[in-house]
């Protein structure tokens, strides 16, 4: 049987793989501790732009290295609750000041002693910056609260005291059945649920393909439309798979010689991402190519802090890392 495949609007369907190869050849350049630029690419070089692959973004290195696989002795409920509240902030800043706080990284009885709240109003008067600018999350008081993060607060206990969400996940015997799991709360909509879901995925508690199971965020579908003219009747989720399927064929076609993360190909959640980086670089590269979003919010500054890479030590990747680079 022929398989069904989306019509691509021609020079904006190859503009997604000439940046996933760009922007990985960017990561490379600077893991490998050559000068800046990184990129030849003038609109990589001036805009900020996430990597092709997630795992590699400094804020879920952060996660993975200091959380995922924390060296810390802690109960397997603890880190699923560990993983879901870094993600709800995505603040590294914010992650750190409140370990600092409690003397420990958060734990379940910090929540249910009120610790947890505490230290994050204590922080909030401080700093006034509790979240990450990347992700707009669904800020109604759905929990009786007036403030979004006393919100979220009630969220993870609702979770993790009330519903015992932990138990659940370890038991779960799929990717989607977790994703399912956190999208049945409030306040957990399509994309943080998969986000989450993937998180708690890097962690050696849960091991899942990251190709079993994928959703399509608000920036992936703006992609999507941009890159594709008609979907042929394909769902987005179906047509991001279809992607990681050609991304060999389709990179050699166009004569990109793309050498994945460290042997790692591209999977469902990395070309979800790339579709969401397409849409905010064609808003340079193809301005005629309209959507709700018309220009690139942040120009890329370089970081002075360097990171020593590492991922989940289940993907056996981190023996091919270069550590005389600096990411």
């Amino acid at each position: 049987m022929k398989e069904i495949s989306p019509i691509p609007r021609k020079g904006i369907y190859e503009l997604y793989w000439k940046f996933a190869y760009e922007r990985q050849k960017a990561f490379e350049n600077r893991a490998e501790g050559k000068p800046s630029p990184w990129s030849n690419d003038k609109i990589i070089q001036e805009y900020k732009f996430c990597n092709a692959y997630r795992a590699a973004d400094r804020v879920s290195q952060f996660l993975i290295r200091n959380i995922c696989y924390s060296q810390e002795k802690i109960k397997p409920e603890d880190k699923l609750f560990q993983i879901t509240a870094f993600r709800i902030f995505s603040n590294i800043n914010t992650w750190q000041q409140l370990s600092h706080k409690l003397g420990h990284s958060p734990k379940l009885d910090d929540l249910k002693n009120n610790l947890f709240e505490k230290s994050l109003n204590e922080i909030k008067d401080e700093v006034g910056k509790l979240y990450t600018g990347a992700f707009i999350l669904c800020a109604t008081n759905a929990y009786g609260r007036d403030l979004k993060h006393l919100n979220h607060i009630e969220l993870l206990k609702n979770m993790f005291l009330n519903q015992k969400i932990g138990k659940k996940i370890l038991a779960a015997a799929s990717l989607k059945e977790i994703y399912l799991l956190l999208h049945s709360f409030p306040l957990m909509g399509d994309f943080m649920s998969y986000q989450i879901a993937i998180d708690l995925n890097y962690c050696d508690l849960i091991n899942f393909s990251e190709n079993d199971f994928t959703k399509a965020g608000p920036g992936a579908k703006r992609g999507i439309n941009k890159v594709f003219q008609n979907k042929n009747g394909l769902s987005d989720e179906e047509i991001i798979m279809w992607m990681v399927h050609n991304q060999n064929k389709e990179f050699t076609r166009l004569g990109y010689k793309f050498n994945g993360l460290y042997g790692r190909k591209l999977h469902a959640i990395d070309c979800q991402n790339i579709f969401c980086e397409t849409d905010k670089y064609c808003r340079v590269a193809a301005p005629k190519l309209k959507s709700n979003r018309t220009k690139i919010k942040s120009h890329f500054h370089k970081s002075t802090e360097p990171i020593k890479l590492f991922f989940p030590p289940k993907w056996d990747i981190n023996k091919n890392i270069s550590q005389s680079g600096k990411q």
